[in-house]
C-alpha cells in the first residue's frame, strides 16, 4: 500500500538519511498531495490508496499536469518531483515495489536563478541602522545579523547555537547544518565583538523575570527567554532591512548569500567557500562563482570606455 510505504520513507529519510526535520515535512506534504491525487485518478477511496505495483509513469505525468494546472510554481513543480523520484527509487532498491516509475521522467531544463546579495555599502548601512539599538533585543539583532552575515549560517544553524558552541580565542563557532553534519565556521572580529557583548549585557535580561538566568543553552532567545525560532529570524532580519530603507525585502538566504558572494570576491578559493558554508557538494557553491561574474560585469560596463556603445566620430 501507497500509505504503509510513506512511512517507511519517513523512517528511511529520519534514521538513515538524517534529513533535517524542515526537509522530511515538506517531503511528506508532497508526497501526501501525490497520494491524494492518485487515489481520485486510480479511483480508490482515501482509505484504500493505491498500491504502489498500479503506480504507472502516466500517472506521474498527469499529476505534473494537474499542478501545472493549478498555477504551480515551476520551481514547487520540481521540487514535488524531486521527492516523488527519491521515493520511488527507495520503495524499488527495497523490494517494496516490483517497477520503479518514475525512472525515465524528463528533468526540468531550467535556467539558473542567481540569488539575491547586497551590495557592500547595503550591508554597511544595516550594521550602522543596527548598532544604534543599544537594548537587550537590539544587542541580540546586531549578534544574530552579524552572524548570519560574517559567518554565512543558515537560518536553522542560528537558532540551533549553544554557548558551548562558540570557541572566542579559536574565532570559531562549531555549526550543526542540513542532516545533522557538524564543520567549524571562521567568526570575525565584527562578530565575535557583538556576540561577547551581546552574551554579556543582553542575552540574561531577555526573560520575563530579569533577574533569573534563561534556563536554554541557546546563544539566541526570544523576548520571552526562550531558543529562538526560525519565523522570528526572518521577522528580525526583514524588519532590520525596512528599517535600513533597503528596497527589498530582506531574508536570512540574502545575508548568506551576500557571505558567500564577498568571500569571492575578496579572494577565497571555491573549496574553502565550500567547506565554510557547509554544502555537502560543490556544484551547489559554483552558482556563487556566476554572481561573482555578474559584479564584474558591471564594474566593467560601468569603468571601462570601450564597454558602451557612444558613436563613432571621424
Amino acid at each position: 500500500m501507497l500509505t504503509q510505504a510513506i512511512t517507511e520513507y519517513h523512517a528511511h529519510l529520519s534514521a538513515e538519511k538524517g534529513a533535517s526535520p524542515h526537509t522530511i515535512e515538506a517531503y511528506l506534504r508532497d508526497l501526501a498531495q501525490y497520494e491524494t491525487f492518485l487515489a481520485e485518478r486510480l479511483k480508490h477511496s482515501p482509505v484504500t490508496a493505491p498500491n504502489l505495483d498500479d503506480i504507472a509513469r502516466a500517472d506521474i505525468v498527469e499529476f505534473i499536469a494537474y499542478l501545472r494546472s493549478r498555477g504551480f510554481a515551476p520551481s514547487t513543480i520540481e521540487r514535488k518531483l524531486s521527492a516523488i523520484r527519491n521515493f520511488h527509487a527507495f520503495t524499488y532498491r527495497e523490494g517494496i515495489a516490483s517497477h520503479n516509475p518514475a525512472t525515465k521522467l524528463p528533468t526540468r531544463s531550467k535556467t539558473q536563478t542567481l540569488p539575491d546579495v547586497l551590495s557592500v555599502d547595503e550591508a554597511a548601512a544595516l550594521f550602522h541602522m543596527l548598532y544604534a539599538d543599544s537594548t537587550p533585543a537590539g544587542l541580540r539583532n546586531v549578534a544574530l545579523i552579524e552572524t548570519l552575515y560574517g559567518c554565512g549560517l543558515r537560518a536553522s544553524e542560528v537558532c540551533g547555537l549553544d554557548i558551548l558552541d562558540i570557541d572566542f580565542d579559536a574565532g570559531a563557532l562549531r555549526v550543526t547544518g542540513k542532516g545533522n553534519k557538524q564543520r567549524i565556521a571562521p567568526v570575525g572580529e565584527r562578530a565575535a565583538a557583538a556576540l561577547r557583548r551581546y552574551l554579556d549585557a543582553g542575552r540574561s535580561h531577555l526573560h520575563p523575570k530579569r533577574s533569573v538566568a534563561p534556563a536554554t543553552s541557546a546563544v539566541f532567545l526570544t523576548t520571552r527567554g526562550a531558543r529562538i525560532y526560525r519565523e522570528a529570524v526572518y521577522n528580525i532580519v526583514r524588519v532590520a532591512g525596512a528599517q535600513a530603507g533597503l528596497t527589498r525585502s530582506l531574508h536570512p538566504h540574502t545575508l548568506r548569500h551576500s557571505y558567500a558572494t564577498h568571500m569571492l570576491e575578496g579572494g577565497a578559493d571555491l573549496r574553502s567557500l565550500q567547506e565554510m558554508l557547509g554544502h555537502a557538494d560543490l556544484s551547489t557553491t559554483q552558482i556563487y562563482t556566476h554572481v561573482d561574474q555578474s559584479h564584474l560585469r558591471q564594474e566593467y560596463l560601468l569603468s571601462h570606455p570601450r564597454a558602451q556603445h557612444t558613436p563613432e566620430h571621424g
